[in-house]
């Protein structure tokens, strides 16, 4: 095994919710590292700029919306990609959303939109682009779960329940799925800093808190990120099966820091 089976060159990728944030981050990267890419979400501006950046770096890129709480539109982004790429090598489940409210306070409906979005439309995305890689007999799936996978946030249940079930489908679907030819595999990013957030990370209690359970005293650079998907995305991870790869600064490490 050597360095260049890091490289992503001829291979393709999807990544759901590939526009914004950690997903455009790690869009990038793979771009960087080779891949060709279909970044999506659900608005189209967001996919044709994200597009436009891809192909600066010398890659082929898509332009096509897709929502993972509507299958039929992950099944025409799952053709468009073949018809473009002529296959797909790499899925990136990175969609997802979060609301912050009391538990006692939160009712079923907002309950199932989370979880409809950030599990369920990680098992659709899975399920769609998991078939056409099991009739290959090759792919690497890459799920994003979260610290709330292993630790718990105040006042945001759903999305903690949501992503430890993300966590464990990302083991399920290695059980299930490696013996013909795909890895699956899951990242767990710690606190990183996005256009949504930095109002909470910079001028509240809970982002100081934050901040402070992070043993490298700063927060992450969505950037930062793209490593640990190209490296589960590339042949140098090629026996690597069912793992949560956390990438949080030692937030997971950390007892006392002062």
């Amino acid at each position: 095994m050597t360095m260049a089976s890091m490289r992503l060159d001829g291979r393709s990728a999807v990544i759901l919710g590939g526009t914004t944030g950690i997903g455009r981050a790690l869009s990038l990267g793979l771009a960087e590292a080779g891949a060709d890419i279909a970044a999506t979400g659900r608005r189209i501006q967001q996919v044709e700029e994200t597009a436009s950046e891809v192909e600066r770096l010398g890659r082929k890129s898509l332009r096509v919306a897709a929502d993972v709480t509507d299958r039929e539109s992950l099944e025409r982004l799952l053709a468009a990609a073949v018809a473009a790429f002529g296959k797909v090598d790499i899925l990136i489940n990175c969609a997802g959303k979060i609301k912050r409210t009391p538990t006692l306070d939160f009712n079923e409906k907002e309950w199932a939109d989370i979880v409809d979005t950030n599990l369920t439309g990680t098992l659709r995305g899975c399920q769609v682009f998991g078939k056409h890689m099991l009739e290959r007999g090759y792919g690497r799936i890459v799920n994003i779960a979260s610290l709330n996978s292993f630790v718990a946030f105040t006042e945001v249940a759903a999305y903690g329940a949501s992503k430890a079930a993300v966590a464990a489908l990302t083991r399920a679907l290695a059980v299930e799925w490696s013996s013909r030819g795909l890895c699956v595999n899951a990242i767990a990013p710690g606190v990183f800093r996005t256009h949504l957030n930095q109002a909470l990370l910079d001028g509240t209690e809970r982002g100081r808190e934050l901040l402070m359970r992070t043993p490298c005293k700063r927060f992450g650079r969505v950037e930062e990120l793209a490593g640990a998907a190209v490296f589960l995305s590339s042949e140098a991870a090629s026996f690597i099966n069912g793992q949560v790869l956390v990438v949080d600064g030692g937030f997971l490490a950390s007892g006392v820091n002062q």
